[in-house]
């Protein structure tokens, strides 16, 4: 039993060293499993032991680099071959029926956005309106992104009721709770709804298996190449908007109606939804740009954290506290645990400590400091002024971001003296990842009960 338990570790090592390897997808991960499992059978049925049936399987298949770019080549080859059939009576390959799964599924997050129009919501300047909006956006996108790796991973009834669960219970309660039209816990709904049911999407991509770390990191690469195709498609769109006032207008026709009632809401929604398939289809262009670009922005936000600590100082001004403040502070620290998260997420995590592990936990120090000055900016506020919905959410977050930043400070300097491995911090990252959308749903369930619905 224990030579058993010994091969099954050395095989759960080798799968998780082949899945932080992102040009190799987990599904093509336990197609490789398979096949390492029918070498060891095949060789512990001509006498060799364990170990060494282990280690000749392992040679057979290659090592874990060979096999990245193997699979790299094979998917930018194939990808477009995989589209359509390749001859009249040819079946549609996999990548095809996905292609039409995705394409179908952004047609229907299209159509949900402007199901609303038929009840008389339209979009516009109207407070009722964009308050039905606020709450309901991203019920009416994310669930198709959701259903997209539902279908994929091939869920089960009880699988689908446990993702279907959050965004039912969402939209409940976003219709019954009793909202000051746009008041300050409604838009701290809007804002955080999404980021609960992002978790949510997140379950639907990893199978179910949430409680895997190593499919939490892959998560954490999706997300931030999900951010990059959809930055990308938003450029495309912006660059045909442009093209087709241009061309209209040269014709006499307004066309500002169709593009902001249509056109945008139709295609957010779509690219949302595009994004994420093509994340699954073609990866190996991203997974060359996201490292390069992390390792790009991480040397500008540590310059940029560092002088605003110094002109801090210099200045002695205490930083303004009203909402707009708090959600732009909170979106920078938020972009640099991006940065850290996938940074991480690329890194390999048997490699020493380098020159960019220096500067990473710099920006992470950085982004400590930061935020230590904004928890105390909004706790003067608090004592000064009492308690609102908006200053108990940043304190909320800014607390949360804190606790991250703190043990991720102190796990790399420790990983820069070779006191821990590397795999500790990336461990931490992952098991946090609950906090934020457990604390964004309490913002958007309960913050509006705690305030009086205001």
């Amino acid at each position: 039993m224990e030579a058993r338990q010994s091969m099954e570790e050395r095989i759960v090592e080798w799968r998780q060293h082949l899945d932080r390897h992102p040009s190799i997808h987990h599904v093509d991960t336990e197609e490789l499993e398979d096949h390492l499992r029918s070498q060891i059978d095949a060789l512990l049925e001509v006498d060799l032991d364990e170990e060494e049936a282990f280690l000749v399987a392992v040679k057979r298949l290659g090592d874990t680099h060979s096999l990245s770019r193997e699979f790299a080549r094979e998917y930018s080859e194939r990808l477009w071959k995989q589209l359509l059939p390749s001859g009249p009576d040819a079946e549609p390959s996999t990548a095809t029926k996905d292609s039409f799964i995705a394409v179908g599924l952004a047609v229907g997050a299209a159509a949900a956005i402007k199901i609303p129009q038929l009840f008389g919501v339209e979009f516009g300047d109207d407070p009722g309106d964009a308050s039905f909006y606020a709450r309901h956006i991203s019920l009416l996108i994310l669930p198709f992104v959701a259903a997209l790796f539902a279908i994929k991973r091939g869920f089960d009834q009880r699988t689908t009721y446990l993702l279907t669960a959050p965004f039912v219970a969402s939209a409940v309660l976003m219709n019954v709770i009793p909202f000051y039209q746009l008041g300050s816990t409604e838009l701290l709904a809007a804002i955080h709804l999404p980021i609960a049911l992002w978790f949510a999407v997140g379950y639907a991509y990893v199978g179910g298996r949430w409680r895997n770390h190593v499919q939490r990191m892959n998560f954490v690469r999706f997300t931030g190449e999900w951010v990059i195709y959809l930055a990308l498609i938003a450029l495309g769109g912006g660059v045909l908007t442009g093209f087709t006032v241009l061309l209209f207008e040269s014709i006499g026709l307004d066309t500002e109606p169709f593009i902001t009632t249509w056109l945008i809401p139709c295609g957010v929604a779509g690219a949302m939804v595009i994004s994420s398939w093509l994340v699954e289809a073609k990866q190996s262009i991203i997974e060359n740009m996201a490292p390069v670009l992390t390792r790009l922005f991480t040397p500008l936000f540590t310059v940029l954290l560092l002088s605003f600590i110094v002109a801090n100082i210099v200045s002695g001004s205490a930083i303004l506290v009203d909402r707009d403040v708090l959600i732009g502070f909170d979106l920078l620290l938020v972009l640099i645990l991006g940065l850290l998260l996938y940074s991480i997420s690329a890194r390999d995590p048997e490699a020493p400590p380098n020159l960019f592990d220096k500067l990473q936990f710099l920006l992470v120090v950085s982004a400590l400091i930061v935020d230590g000055l904004a928890l105390w900016a909004i706790a003067m506020r608090i004592s000064e002024f009492g308690f609102s919905p908006n200053k108990v959410a940043a304190l909320g977050e800014n607390l949360i971001l804190l606790v991250n930043l703190g043990w991720s400070a102190v796990l790399s300097a420790r990983f820069l003296f070779k006191r821990v491995p590397f795999a500790t911090l990336e461990r931490w990252q992952t098991a946090y990842l609950p906090v934020y959308p457990i604390w964004a749903a309490v913002v958007a369930v309960l913050f509006p009960v705690l305030f009086n619905f205001r």
